[in-house]
């Protein structure tokens, strides 16, 4: 219906490959470490459903976001490459992160670093951060990212912190204005929001990209380079 009000700008669907609410990696309780609620077989069972029903849907992109625990979202990627195996089709797959605190790194206590080095082998289409903080807290972690990644940089944060009663106070104009400096110095390439924000701050995020080039993406190098090398050959 999106389409068909505005042909001229193309929407695509993101299915979602969410958190959980168990962790794979850390234990819930404080009197026994080893103990885990959850293991890594029973969540690529469940991924692989999810993942099953979002393509079947008409997904055209699977985001596997708001990853406080690497593990669980080691488990997601893993899903998807079985499914997309079984299908005999891929579809682009995004990764997003959470930074839960200032520390700057994830729940399972991963810098921004660490996360990408863990993720990368699925080339996924773009790697981001989203939810937890606000754009504001995100924008040395989104540099570094976009320093670092061999993936488009996709980043939706909150409106801000939330307040007192849990809410969001940020307003759309605020918040575009953050990310749009993201724009103007190339950091990004997807942008959004994540809790408390509204059509109204997506429509004025959309407004203060406008006209700014996407970031680019570098081309890693390859660690072997093998032109113009001789065959190996035996020694006696």
């Amino acid at each position: 219906s999106a389409m068909a009000k505005d042909s001229g700008h193309p929407r695509f669907v993101a299915g979602i490959l969410g958190p959980t609410n168990q962790t794979a990696s850390m234990s819930p309780d404080v009197n026994d470490s080893g103990h885990r609620t959850i293991g890594f077989d029973e969540l690529v069972s469940a991924y692989c459903s999810n993942a099953r029903g979002m393509i079947a849907g008409g997904s055209d992109i699977i985001l596997v976001e708001t990853i406080f625990d690497t593990l669980n979202a080691k488990a997601a990627l893993y899903a998807l490459e079985l499914v997309f195996e079984d299908i005999g089709f891929r579809l682009p797959v995004m990764v997003s992160g959470t930074i839960v605190d200032l520390s700057g790194r994830t729940l399972s206590g991963q810098t921004v670093e660490a996360f990408w080095i863990s993720v990368k082998h699925a080339r996924p289409f773009a790697v981001g951060l989203n939810c937890a903080l606000g754009a504001v807290q995100l924008a040395p972690h989104v540099a570094e990212l976009s320093r670092i990644a061999s993936a488009r940089i996709s980043v939706h944060p909150n409106a801000g912190l939330p307040n007192a009663f849990g809410g969001y106070d940020q307003a759309p104009a605020e918040m575009a204005s953050l990310i749009g400096a993201w724009a103007k110095d190339g950091l990004v390439n997807i942008v959004g929001g994540c809790c408390g924000t509204t059509p109204d701050h997506v429509a004025a995020m959309r407004n203060a990209v406008d006209g700014f080039a996407p970031r680019t993406v570098p081309v890693e190098p390859c660690r072997l380079a093998l032109s113009g090398l001789e065959p190996f050959q035996l020694v006696s």
